[in-house]
């Protein structure tokens, strides 16, 4: 650890690569919203829940017990510390930020250390969005997939990171405080118990403009900019049929609320998604388990060629939520390059992918349904053993 005026430690390949560039990015592509900052996304605990999905938070749950105690060890820390706040945090195209601690805000001042995990890599998944710290070593930090850097949120490790040119740096972010009000587990304990879970639930999107990315943040023009779910499909080559667009009074805005179905070149699967987020949960979860899924054997949905009065709802739904492809290029830049994973991916694909999610689905949430009553009763998010 850098000792003295600028505590901090970097650990290499903390995560492993099935932590970070799979299970994570997965959740965050399939889950975030309109972040904090131009060009950011993030998905936070609260929102999983907010939005269905509170099963997704034990992916984290390990990660962030293990970051603390790190954090407890590097600095020494004779106090009870807790977890202010989790979240997963995308920069694209023109995000940066310049010099500042984390705590330089009155409503921040709680924060007392950092943990920045990361994702993806420094010149392979994106360009730009170098970390520098202003004084003290290593001044200049590249991010690597698997890497984490601690650090203490004051103004001895006053830090920028430089604009992204190209591609989505992801982190998973963690900020920890002495003070018990910013609990993090306790808040989303309180959400949790407020949910009414089941042994499988879909997820239900937020409102519509915390999906709506503009370049100039105005979520309010809905003439600039693009839906970031809708994208996200289109980014992998896929794009929707909205069973609720043959009904002419249903407003475009509302259209990927309701049912949907999944269409590629031309095709359409006939299998029905309650909703868009329903939608690119099962796309995403393809994408990342499709070498899996090659080997699966079940009976497919029908994959049927398009009318052309479909095909026109397809293509109204893309005018509507993706209006200008040019700006998602621009955004995602290395996402977009990618033709060979496109190509791969089918409709066939989609409908191996989810009885396959809908296990994962299940299975996450029966551990969270486990261990809730022991989290409740010590009021701590924590990994629990299972004889």
């Amino acid at each position: 650890m850098s000792e003295g005026e600028h505590p901090r430690l970097i650990l290499h390949n903390f995560l492993s690569p099935a932590e970070c560039k799979q299970e994570l990015e997965f959740i965050h592509k399939s889950c975030s919203t309109i972040g904090y900052r131009p060009n950011v996304f993030s998905t936070t605990l609260s929102h999983l829940i907010a939005t269905d999905s509170p099963h997704l938070i034990i992916p984290f749950v390990s990660i962030r017990e293990r970051l603390k105690e790190k954090i407890e060890e590097t600095f020494g820390c004779e106090f009870e510390l807790f977890i202010e706040f989790t979240g997963l945090i995308s920069w694209c195209r023109g995000a940066s930020i310049g010099w500042h601690s984390d705590d330089n805000r009155p409503y921040l001042k709680q924060r007392d250390f950092a943990a920045v995990c990361y994702l993806n890599s420094y010149g392979k998944d994106f360009k730009g969005g170098l970390f520098h710290f202003q004084s003290g070593e290593p001044a200049t930090v590249a991010p690597s997939a698997g890497d984490v850097i601690l650090y203490t949120a004051d103004d001895r490790n006053i830090h920028s990171v430089d604009e992204v040119t190209d591609g989505e740096r992801l982190t998973l972010a963690l900020w920890f405080s002495r003070d018990s009000s910013h609990d993090e587990d306790s808040k989303l304990l309180t959400r949790l118990s407020q949910c009414t879970l089941h042994e499988f639930c879909l997820p239900l999107p937020a409102s519509t403009n915390m999906y709506w990315f503009c370049p100039h943040q105005d979520a309010s023009n809905q003439n600039i900019g693009f839906n970031i779910c809708f994208a996200r499909l289109h980014l992998l080559g896929f794009g929707l049929h909205s069973l609720q667009g043959e009904d002419h009074s249903t407003d475009a805005s509302e259209q990927l609320m309701g049912t949907l179905q999944i269409a590629k070149g031309g095709e359409l699967l006939t299998r029905k998604f309650a909703n868009v987020l329903h939608a690119l949960q099962v796309v995403q979860f393809y994408n990342w388990k499709a070498s899996e899924l090659k080997t699966f054997n079940v009976e497919n949905d029908t994959v049927e060629a398009m009318s052309q009065p479909q095909l026109e709802t397809v293509n109204a739904l893309k005018s509507v939520f993706l209006p200008d492809e040019n700006l998602v290029t621009t955004t995602f830049g290395y996402s977009c390059s990618n033709e060979d994973l496109k190509e791969s991916l089918d409709l066939t694909g989609i409908s191996l992918a989810v009885t396959s999610w809908e296990e994962y689905t299940s299975k996450l949430l029966q551990v969270l349904l486990l261990c809730l009553p022991q989290w409740k009763t010590y009021q701590t998010i924590h990994k629990v053993e299972f004889d």
